[in-house]
């Protein structure tokens, strides 16, 4: 099991490379193609074209959209590699396998890229990086976003739960939940700004997803997450603009938790990729067929004090990057908690993890008659 968590953003780069010669066994003409990043030229976006006989179905998997969580997105790529590409049909089904859409924070164990951007709210569809989208970040923006170095973690603590409790008071669940989730596109050095341009990994990602649907009728993408929901159940989130709901979807997928990117069943987001990629599709391809989802796999839970926990795992991380830490053992505790937040180390959670991505993968692809058996025609992963 634990061979399929890598141990950095280079092992899962190296495994990935090497899937190349693999899906050639199959799909002979499959392409390797590399973005370096421009100020990074070590570092670098990384998929492969796998295109069929005929262009009828295209699947897409792709992972580190949040940089951290591109190593549980390994482990899944590796799966998908592993025990579903060689039940996909050559013939008519093509694959586009995007790996680490953000190799800096992957590398570096952040959830932003090197801009301090969160890619997912980077997708903003008509290009209008509209500062006014979340004015509940500003008035937060004292408690979110501090602006000083960090104490003892103890002290840190006690200061941010006195803060939560008040602005739960005062301001509420749902506002606080808004401020923090929605994205911003005001203040470049707070957590989940969208930023106020498109990013150079957002802009590779959008020509491969134009090119995915101008060449093939039917796409298929998954997506790779973790951080929030239940501990030990994965949630397939669906942007709102998939027109089945959350039910007919768990139904046809057989899977038990399918939700909607919306304030009644998961959160509101502005900028996500998924969105952008209906929104191209509504917009220039609309005779195509398209289903776009992320998984989500979730990490403290789903409870008001573990959303909390997240919360200040989150507002933590952000400060000790800007303004540092008075002591390492402060900054150590805030660096373990952040990447148990994206990255959990528990044994049993790996495990579920691994069983949810296999039924979300079977199910998604089997509702669309993509799974073929093929019982002597595997690939395996070395």
């Amino acid at each position: 099991m634990d061979d399929h968590f890598p141990e950095s953003y280079e092992d899962s780069r190296t495994r990935f490379l090497r899937s190349l010669s693999l899906i050639r066994q199959r799909w002979h003409s499959t392409q390797l193609e590399t973005h370096p990043l421009k100020d990074f030229p070590d570092l670098s976006i990384d998929w492969l074209w796998a295109h069929p006989r005929r262009r009828e179905n295209l699947v897409i998997v792709s992972t580190a959209e949040h940089g951290i969580e591109g190593f549980v997105g390994s482990a899944m790529m590796k799966v998908f590699i592993e025990e579903f590409v060689p039940r996909l049909n050559p013939e008519n089904t093509g694959l586009l396998l995007l790996h680490a859409m953000n190799p800096w924070g992957m590398k570096h164990h952040r959830k932003v890229n090197e801009h301090n951007v969160d890619l997912n709210r980077n997708f903003v569809f008509d290009g209008d990086f509209d500062p006014a989208i979340n004015p509940e970040f500003l008035r937060l923006k004292d408690f979110l976003n501090p602006q000083r170095g960090l104490e003892s973690f103890g002290l840190e603590n006690l200061r941010f739960w006195g803060n939560v409790v008040k602005h739960i008071f005062i301001s509420g669940i749902p506002t606080l939940t808004t401020a923090t989730l929605l994205g911003q596109h005001h203040t470049p050095n707070g957590f989940y700004h969208g930023g106020t341009d498109y990013e150079e990994n957002t802009r590779v990602a959008m020509i491969l997803y134009r090119r995915a649907l101008e060449e093939y009728p039917t796409i298929v993408q998954m997506d790779m997450h973790t951080g929030y929901g239940p501990r030990y159940q994965m949630s397939v989130i669906v942007p709102p603009l998939d027109p089945s709901s959350s039910d007919e979807l768990s139904k046809r997928f057989n899977y038990p938790l399918v939700q909607k990117i919306n304030v009644e069943e998961f959160y509101a987001i502005s900028g996500d990729m998924g969105e952008y990629f209906y929104r191209l599709r509504n917009a220039h391809f609309p005779d195509k067929r398209l289903f776009a989802c992320g998984f989500e796999f979730g990490t403290f839970g789903d409870s008001l004090p573990a959303r909390i926990r997240s919360l200040r795992a989150m507002v933590l991380e952000n400060q000790l990057h800007w303004h540092g830490a008075t002591d390492s053992r402060t900054a150590e505790k805030i660096h373990c908690e952040f990447k148990e937040l994206y990255f959990p180390t528990e044994t049993k959670w790996r495990e579920k993890a691994l069983a949810d991505g296999r039924q979300a993968f079977q199910g998604i692809l089997d509702s669309y008659g993509l799974l073929y058996d093929y019982p002597n025609d595997q690939i395996q992963q070395p």
